[in-house]
């Protein structure tokens, strides 16, 4: 049975710049180190792979929780041009609860972080989607209390 989630991994263009992003979230860098060969190859189905991997671990958070860079050397890799849209399959987005969300609003967006919509109010929360590296969708949620 699945006891808590593990990590999250995003693939990106410029490690240097996500990692600035989630260090704003409170992320700090633990491992980077480069990934290749047949064992990875085959683990991740991709051919050739050679990526950079990067670990960022969440500061505090009890279960540990991860995000997990990977910005690839080899193949070339293509951006999805829909991955902003929340109107398809797949996946779709990341919440981390906080518990100012607007003072966090204030913090990011002074550090140049681009709000997605403005905060709402839903099911006993206070929600607000955020723009990520890649442009990934990360989402704040603040629960009533």
């Amino acid at each position: 049975m699945v006891q808590n989630i593990d990590h999250v991994t995003v693939a990106v263009s410029d490690a240097e710049r996500a990692k600035a992003f989630f260090a704003l979230l409170g992320f700090r860098e633990e491992i980077s180190t480069v990934i290749s060969g047949p064992k990875f190859a085959a683990y991740m189905r991709v051919h050739g792979i050679e990526a950079r991997h990067v670990t960022l671990v969440l500061e505090g958070s009890s279960p540990r929780f991860e995000i997990q860079l990977l910005q690839y050397l080899s193949p070339r890799v293509l951006p999805d041009v829909d991955l902003r849209r929340l109107d398809r399959l797949g996946y779709n987005h990341v919440c981390f609860a906080v518990q100012d969300i607007e003072g966090e609003v204030a913090r990011l967006t002074a550090a140049g972080v681009r709000l997605v919509n403005e905060v709402m109010e839903f099911h006993d929360r206070k929600l607000v989607f955020l723009a990520g590296p890649e442009n990934i969708t990360i989402e704040l949620a603040q629960w009533a209390r």
